[in-house]
């Protein structure tokens, strides 16, 4: 049942000072109200330690009205249906039996209240406690409702309760990551996970239009860290394991239905990734996106608007978006223009550096590997690549050098680039334009990979063991024995000073911890 908006956990007068009960007098207490009815007002001790300052009281108190009013609920003794407000309660022509059963259930929504208030207590311990007095009664409720629900397709579940809840977890003040992980349990309750998203979806859209735009970090974590705790379900036959008694239900309960699952797992993560996150948040959802979230949309290609704006973005973003857009590329047929423009764009020094390098030259080498792409295009990824080598880390070569082995091997057109015969061995200006922005123009059929024999004599030189020849002879096409000596496109005109210039660049990148 949802929190009363009124609120009453105090007979006494405000000025009397609280008074410190022990667990055996609260248990004491609990038994003379079940039993007793002459004794109800008694609950008013027991909500008011709730507020108490020590965290024992707290927890004696959390735990004593969890077993009065579990078992309350359990005998049917609280009000079901339509609650009168407390002053109607006392002016209506009620029976002694039904003003208790009210007075009882108002006790219990401000106890509610109260446990909700408590999940932001200081101590962890009080949290936990009051987490699972919740969810006790969440249990409780679904099995014995206090109200019958009039929407359609959801039984009896107690949707407002439960929202309660995670409005509690999702704290916009503190970090309630340890507090979500011990929610975790319950969401492997097929109904629970279901309305937990549902009402994950409310919270969102109530908080996000309160900020009006304005990010709000603390709060957009802990929605973060709640959904990505989700785990979905991925046949009809794993929703099997409910708080309600599934066979009690009928057939058109959505909480029973994968495809609603889906639905309202993709409304959810819609709701969120519309509004404006904060950085180190948009690479935590890039990260899982593509297999913890588009696989379990009902219609993934919804996220093309999210990801192509953070391909957009540039930087590791960028990066990022690459597995998204890779799944909605070759999966669901997304028609993206200038994707390979944009691709080859985001090659430049600082992607040697960043934590994702490993993932985004996976990820580009599957891009680049259909025979399909024009010859132009493969050469310009292959040439700035190698241009890029002459600076790069020693780390980075071992990517970088198979990574263009490969790209000649599928694509035999580009051994212009290593070995051009009919281009005489005379000195001559580089035509490639590295600060041209479309690979189209670049002119780099016309030029050839030099900058891999510069790579090599600085190697040989310094001893690094790092022989772009040496890598490439394990790729599966033999480049090493490809390569010739001054690679034949003749291309030395600015080699000698780009050599220098590439050989004191990598003493230098070889200090850069990666």
């Amino acid at each position: 049942m949802a929190p009363s908006k009124r609120r009453n956990v105090s007979a006494a007068k405000p000025e009397e000072p609280q008074k410190s009960l022990s667990r055996k007098e609260m248990d004491e207490k609990v038994e003379r109200i079940l039993h007793e009815r002459r004794c109800a007002n008694e609950v008013f001790d027991l909500l008011e330690l709730l507020q108490a300052e020590k965290e024992r009281d707290v927890l004696s108190a959390v735990s004593a009205c969890s077993h009065l009013f579990s078992s309350l609920l359990q005998r049917g003794e609280l009000r079901l249906g339509h609650l009168p407000k407390e002053e109607d309660m006392l002016a209506g022509s009620y029976s002694a039996e039904e003003k208790y059963a009210m007075f009882m259930r108002h006790r219990y929504n401000s106890y509610v209240e109260l446990l909700v208030e408590l999940l932001e207590h200081e101590a962890f311990v009080v949290k936990e406690s009051s987490l699972c007095a919740l969810m006790n009664f969440v249990s409780t409720e679904a099995q014995r409702p206090l109200q019958a629900v009039d929407w359609d397709g959801h039984c009896c579940f107690p949707r407002d309760l439960l929202k309660a809840v995670v409005r509690g977890l999702l704290s916009e003040k503190e970090d309630t990551a340890l507090l979500i992980s011990r929610f975790q349990e319950f969401l492997e309750k097929d109904d629970v996970r279901y309305y937990t998203m549902g009402a994950v979806s409310d919270s969102v859209g109530r908080v996000m239009a309160q900020a009006h735009g304005v990010v709000l970090p603390v709060y957009q974590n802990n929605v973060f860290t709640l959904m990505s705790n989700i785990n979905m379900p991925k046949k009809e036959e794993e929703l099997r394991n409910f708080l309600l008694d599934r066979d009690a239900n009928r057939e058109d309960w959505k909480a029973a239905k994968l495809k609603e699952h889906k639905r309202t797992f993709e409304r959810m993560w819609l709701a969120f990734l519309k509004h404006k996150l904060p950085s180190g948040l948009y690479k935590k959802v890039l990260v899982v996106l593509h297999d913890a979230i588009l696989p379990h949309m009902s219609q993934p290609t919804l996220m093309i608007d999210f990801l192509t704006a953070a391909y957009d973005i540039g930087g590791a973003i960028s990066l990022l978006a690459l597995n998204g857009l890779f799944v909605l590329i070759h999966q669901h047929n997304l028609d993206y223009p200038d994707f390979y423009k944009k691709l080859y764009n985001l090659l430049d020094p600082s992607v040697f550096h960043v934590k994702y390098r490993a993932r985004f030259f996976h990820l580009a080498n599957l891009f680049l590997s259909s025979s399909h792409l024009p010859v132009y295009l493969v050469a310009a990824f292959a040439k700035r690549l190698s241009r890029l080598a002459l600076t790069a880390p020693p780390a980075a070569l071992i990517m970088i050098l198979p990574f263009i082995c490969n790209l000649i091997r599928r694509h035999p057109a580009c051994r212009v680039l290593i070995h051009r015969p009919d281009v005489t061995d005379e000195p001559r200006d580089d035509p490639f334009l590295m600060e041209e922005k479309d690979p189209a123009l670049c002119h780099a059929m016309e030029s050839s990979l030099w900058e891999l024999q510069v790579c090599t004599s600085v190697s040989e030189r310094e001893g690094e063991g790092l022989c772009p020849l040496t890598l490439c002879a394990s790729c599966p096409t033999d480049l090493a024995e490809a390569l010739p000596p001054r690679c034949g496109a003749g291309c030395h005109g600015n080699q000698q000073a780009t050599g220098r210039a590439g050989e004191r660049a990598k003493r230098a990148a070889g200090a850069v911890r990666i």
